[in-house]
């Protein structure tokens, strides 16, 4: 069987998705939405997909489709998927699942009632880098003493990886902050119980906080900080620092290096070294099998709950 998937959001993560469904059997893009029409069009020509539209209702009416990737902005999301479930579609939504907590425990409830395939893009989870860690935790080869992690971006201006204008506003908290805490509590196997954070300037034209640092602590004693700027005039992504009782790991994207720098080779982990692929790879293959996907929403909401303390916080 062929999974029909439509995905919204032609920019430059939508383009991840793209390429990375390209590498995967039996799954084909039949429509794109996008808000640009002629650039969703230029996209839509370059990787093969018939259907474009400026409105994901048209593309939920479609009776072949049978998923829906969102790559939309953050404060669609939470909407955007209870719409992609009532119309009876499988969903993955990027990261982040929501802007606020009721968006996200709203958007895990009615996953619950349909019992759809739903699951939030938190790569963290497939990164070969960090599946690499995971299989070494629960082996009994490795315990998480402290995650030292900074997330540092230049983005002093409102533009996406591409270069180009978004016409959106990112968030340290909501989307970058997502990323780290569930992967925190994911890694460690253990929920979080204390989180603390406070932030920097909020800046006059954005109106968000260009600067923050969160610490968090799980039940099991493990302990996380988290570095977040999006003034830094340097190397840009999040790096990851997994201090153990048998080893320091430190992971940037896909590639892993131990505490001395040395390269580790994670190509044996899975069947690809992209991330994204295997987290689609994962949504497609939860759809056949009929069972919950790793990052499902009811597995990631304890992130959202944990966000949402933290920015009661920074009021």
């Amino acid at each position: 069987m062929t999974i029909k998937v439509a995905l919204a959001g032609a920019g430059a993560f939508g383009i991840k998705h793209l390429d990375g469904i390209k590498n995967i059997a039996d799954v084909e893009v039949v429509s794109l939405i996008g808000r640009d029409l002629a650039k969703t069009r230029e996209v839509a020509d370059k990787y093969g997909v018939a259907h474009v539209t400026d409105d994901l209702n048209e593309t939920l009416a479609i009776k072949e489709v049978d998923a829906v990737i969102l790559c939309t902005p953050t404060q669609m999301h939470a909407g955007q998927t209870a719409a992609c479930l009532k119309a009876g579609k499988h969903v993955q939504v990027e990261i982040p699942l929501a802007d606020t907590l009721a968006g996200a425990e709203a958007a895990a409830a009615l996953q619950q009632e349909t019992g759809l395939v739903a699951m939030c893009g938190h790569t963290r989870r497939f990164n070969p880098s960090h599946q690499y860690v995971h299989n070494k935790i629960t082996a009994g080869e490795f315990n998480i003493q402290q995650m030292d992690v900074q997330t540092y971006f230049f983005r002093r201006t409102n533009m996406n990886a591409l270069g180009q204008p978004r016409s959106w506003t990112d968030h340290l908290l909501w989307h970058h902050a997502a990323h780290t805490v569930d992967l925190f509590a994911y890694q460690a196997g253990s929920p979080i119980v204390k989180a603390n954070a406070i932030q920097g300037p909020v800046h006059p034209e954005l109106g968000i906080a260009m600067d923050m640092s969160i610490q968090l602590k799980a039940a099991n004693g493990a302990i996380c900080t988290l570095s977040l700027s999006f003034n830094n005039d340097g190397p840009l992504g999040t790096f990851f620092r997994y201090i153990g009782d048998t080893g320091t790991y430190i992971a940037r994207y896909d590639d892993l290096v131990n505490g001395k720098e040395e390269k580790i080779d994670v190509s044996h982990v899975a069947v690809s070294m992209n991330g994204i692929e295997l987290q689609d790879r994962e949504f497609f293959a939860a759809i056949r099998e009929g069972r919950e996907p790793n990052s499902s929403l009811r597995q990631v909401l304890p992130c959202y709950q944990v966000l949402h303390a933290l920015e009661q916080q920074l009021v």
